[in-house]
């Protein structure tokens, strides 16, 4: 029920749509998959291995138990963010002077939250490649505004990290310490090393385009095409009409997360007094969870156990609201994903 928060990397993911390098890409994200994968089961492992047999028959119980009124409820409230997500989207497609229909730019969005299931950031590539064949826009332009709202969810994110610190800097301030040098041990990379490749990059594409600004060789002029189609994605974000509504639509996707976890508490046994302050936490560190792992898996239950554990819940509790949580979000979209596919090419049937 989290926003799938991505950095820049997705644009360069937008070179699986060319013919170039299209093998080692996938090899690639397969490898990335498995890796990813197995770093979740292996978080699984690690959250239920203090647990006996008759616990962990109690967690399936519990979550197999859940309410499932209230499990309906976040369903609806999961849908109505991405149709809002949905809404955004086509406010930043249009000034690429083409108005797309809504009811494709949803199926598209639940169609690409499934294929980021299957592999890291596909979906993104498959929500810009659906809607430029259906609509007829240039997919070098759609992944520019992918880019864009990546940009924005992820200030977005930030954001709510802050709340959460300067709210609940005495509850939460020793887990974040945590998490933040697990991150940096996961990633062995600092800030100094990551802004001196970001430079050298930006530098480097600068001078390139100078020196080839004029090259009639095939392979730089689609390059510059390409580049130039994402530039102009990505400047539509300035050129929309009423950005009120944009950040509308930004507020209630989050707030739209936030509730989700809210109104799922009562649920599980045990979880009913929670509020607005838990959930804040919870959709804090289980963001970052998402992006830990490939869908979250392993990683997003552990983070919401253990940010339970900050409010006095047992483990066992917080681990079966974490696959609580962890399951309707991914359930809804192995069902919502293949539907709203078929779904897109029966109505390009039916029009032709």
């Amino acid at each position: 029920m989290f926003a799938k928060v991505q950095n820049l990397s997705d644009l360069a993911t937008f070179t699986l749509l060319t013919n170039t390098f299209m093998a080692p890409k996938w090899i690639k994200s397969g490898l990335k998959f498995v890796l990813f994968l197995s770093l979740g089961l292996s978080l699984i492992w690690y959250s239920v291995r203090n647990f006996s047999a008759q616990d962990i028959e109690k967690l399936m119980e519990m979550v197999g138990g859940a309410d499932k009124l209230t499990i309906l409820y976040c369903v609806f409230i999961v849908m109505l963010s991405h149709f809002i997500r949905s809404l955004r989207w086509q406010m930043m497609i249009m000034p690429l002077g083409k108005t797309p229909r809504l009811i494709n730019i949803f199926y598209a969005v639940l169609t690409g939250f499934f294929f980021n299931l299957l592999f890291p950031r596909l979906g993104e590539i498959m929500k810009c490649s659906l809607i430029g064949k259906y609509e007829k826009i240039p997919v070098d332009k759609l992944v520019g505004t992918m880019v864009a709202e990546r940009i924005i969810d992820l200030l977005c994110l930030i954001v709510v990290i802050f709340l959460t610190i300067v709210t609940q800097i005495s509850v939460v301030g020793d887990y974040t310490q945590e998490l933040i040098i697990s991150l940096s041990q996961k990633f062995k990379l600092s800030l100094f090393p990551i802004l001196i490749i970001v430079t050298i990059t930006f530098f480097s594409i600068v001078i390139a385009l100078k020196y080839l600004k004029n090259s009639n060789i095939k392979w730089v002029i689609k390059i510059k095409s390409l580049f130039k189609g994402v530039m102009e994605g990505l400047m539509t974000i300035l050129k929309m009409k009423h950005k009120s509504y944009f950040l509308l639509y930004t507020v209630g996707i989050w707030f739209l997360y936030l509730a989700s976890i809210r109104v799922g508490f009562p649920a599980i046994a045990g979880l009913a007094h929670l509020g607005w302050v838990p959930s804040l936490t919870i959709l804090t560190f289980g963001s970052f969870a998402m992006i830990a792992t490939q869908g979250g898996i392993g990683a997003y239950q552990l983070a919401v156990q253990k940010t339970l554990g900050l409010y006095g819940i047992n483990a066992l509790t917080g681990l079966a609201f974490g696959w609580l949580l962890w399951a309707v979000q991914t359930i809804l979209m192995l069902v919502t994903g293949p539907i709203s596919l078929l779904l897109l090419y029966l109505q390009r049937n039916k029009k032709q």
